[in-house]
C-alpha cells in the first residue's frame, strides 16, 4: 500500500503507508510505555512525572523532521558523499576518544556535546558506515564478487570503525555494526567461502577481546545463570526476570509494574521491554514481536522492489535498514529475557534515547526516499514501454492500411 502527494513541479511524492503505519504504532507504544516506566524516577525529589514523555515527543518531532530532510536528499547525492561522510564520522570516532572533547556518562566517553546538544557518536556512525558499505557494493561489485580482496576492503573499514567504538567502550554498537555489514555484503553477492571464513575469524576475535577484558567478559557470561550473583553482576536481569514472569497472559495493567520502581535499571531505555511484558503481558509481547518481524519484512520487500527496479544501492541502504532494525530489536529482547547477554542497546522506535530515536528516523527517511525513487523509476519504466507500444502501432497501422488498400 503507498499513497501519492502531489507537489506541483516534481510531481508526485510516493509513501509507503505500511511502512508508516507499523513505526508509528511501535512509537506511539513506545511513548506510553517510556512514560509508563519513568514516571517514578521522574517523579523523584519533586520533578515532573511526565518529564522523559516530554523529552521523549521532542526527540520524536526532531527525528521527524530529520527524517524529512533524509527523505528530500536523493540517494544519488548519498552515494556520491558516501566517502567523505565516512571521514567525518571517524573524525567524530576520534574526537569522542579525546579526554575533556568526548562527554562521559557511566563510564563512557560516547557523547560529543555540540551547541549544547548531546550526540551518541556510535548511533550517527552506524548510518553512515552502511551508507559507505552499500556505496562500495555497487561501486566495486565485479571485486566483491570474484575476490577476497573485495570483502577485505570493507571489512577493514569496518573493522577500523569498531576499534574505535571499542575505545568508548560500546562493545554492543561493534558487533551490531560488524554483524549488519556482515549480512549487507553477502546480500551485494560476496563469495559463501569468504564470508564464512572471515566471518569465523571475526567471531573469534570478538569473543578474544571479550576474553581479556574482565568486565567484559563478567558481563558475557553472567547471563547464563543470573540467580548466583543477585544483588550484583545478575542483579539487572533478575529483575528483568521478575518483571517478565509476573505479567503472565495479560499483564499486571498499564502503569502498575513493581519492577520499575527503582528496582529494575534503566527501565525507561534498555529494559523498557520487561516493563512492556510486566504491565501487558504475553499479548503486549507478542503485539511488540509482531510489529518489529513485521517492520523488517516490509523493508526487505522495499528493498527487493528497489532491487527489481534496477536501483542497487537503494536497495541495500533498505535492506542495511531492516537487517539492523530486525537484529537489533530482536537483540534487545533476547537480554531482557536472559537469552542474550546483557548489552546496552535499546529498543528501536521505543527506548528512550536522544540520537538513538533520531538516527532510526532518519534511517527510516531514507527508506522512504528509496521507495519514492523506486516508485518514480517502476512509473517511468511504465510509460517508457506505452509510450514504446503506441509508437509501433503508430508504425504498423498505415502500413496494415496501406496493405489493406492493395
Amino acid at each position: 500500500m503507498s499513497t501519492s502527494v502531489a507537489t506541483g513541479r516534481s510531481g508526485r511524492i510516493h509513501l509507503d503507508l505500511v511502512t508508516l503505519g507499523i513505526v508509528s504504532a511501535i512509537v506511539l507504544l513506545g511513548l506510553v510505555m517510556v512514560t509508563s516506566a519513568s514516571m517514578a524516577i521522574a517523579s523523584r525529589d519533586g520533578g515532573e512525572p511526565f518529564a522523559f514523555l516530554e523529552r521523549q515527543l521532542l526527540l520524536v518531532a526532531g527525528g521527524c523532521f530529520a527524517a524529512a530532510i533524509a527523505f528530500s536528499v536523493r540517494t544519488e547525492l548519498l552515494e556520491r558523499w558516501a566517502t567523505p561522510l565516512l571521514g567525518v564520522a571517524l573524525l567524530m570516532l576520534v574526537l569522542v576518544a579525546i579526554p575533556g572533547v568526548g562527554h562521559m556518562v557511566n563510564g563512557s566517553r560516547r557523547w560529543l556535546r555540540i551547541a549544547g546538544i548531546s550526540i551518541q557518536v556510535s548511533e550517527v556512525t552506524r548510518v553512515i558506515a552502511l551508507v559507505w558499505v552499500a556505496s562500495y557494493a555497487v561501486r566495486r561489485e565485479a571485486e566483491l564478487r570474484s575476490s577476497l580482496k573485495g570483502l577485505l576492503i570493507p571489512l577493514g573499514v569496518i573493522g577500523l570503525c569498531m576499534a574505535l567504538l571499542l575505545l568508548e567502550p560500546d562493545f554492543g554498537a561493534s558487533a551490531v555494526l560488524l554483524s549488519v555489514a556482515f549480512a549487507l555484503l553477502f546480500i551485494a553477492g560476496a563469495r559463501w567461502r569468504d564470508v564464512i571464513g572471515l566471518a569465523v575469524v571475526c567471531g573469534a576475535g570478538m569473543a578474544a577481546l571479550a576474553y581479556f577484558e574482565p568486565y567484559r567478559l563478567k558481563r558475557l557470561t553472567s547471563f547464563r545463570d543470573p540467580w548466583s550473583d543477585p544483588f550484583a553482576s545478575g542483579f539487572q536481569l533478575t529483575q528483568s526476570l521478575m518483571a517478565i514472569g509476573r505479567g503472565g497472559w495479560t499483564g499486571v495493567g498499564l502503569g502498575e509494574s513493581v519492577q520499575k520502581l527503582f528496582y529494575l535499571p534503566e527501565a525507561h531505555t534498555d529494559f523498557l521491554f520487561a516493563v512492556l511484558a510486566e504491565e501487558l503481558g504475553l499479548l503486549g509481547v507478542l503485539l511488540t514481536l509482531c510489529l518489529f518481524i513485521g517492520l523488517a519484512w516490509r523493508v526487505l520487500w522495499v528493498a527487493r522492489q528497489a532491487h527489481d527496479a534496477g536501483l542497487k544501492f537503494q536497495a541495500y541502504l533498505a535492506a542495511a535498514f531492516g537487517i539492523w532494525v530486525g537484529l537489533q530489536s530482536m537483540i534487545n529482547i533476547g537480554v531482557n529475557m536472559g537469552a542474550l547477554p546483557t548489552k546496552g542497546l535499546t529498543l528501536p522506535f521505543m527506548s528512550y534515547g536522544r540520537s538513538s530515536m533520531i538516527a532510526a528516523l532518519v534511517w527510516l527517511g531514507i527508506v522512504m526516499r528509496v521507495y519514492h525513487e523506486t516508485a518514480v523509476a517502476a512509473r517511468g519504466a511504465t510509460a517508457t514501454s506505452l509510450r514504446g507500444g503506441s509508437a509501433t502501432r503508430a508504425v504498423e497501422e498505415p502500413r496494415l492500411a496501406a496493405g489493406a488498400r492493395a
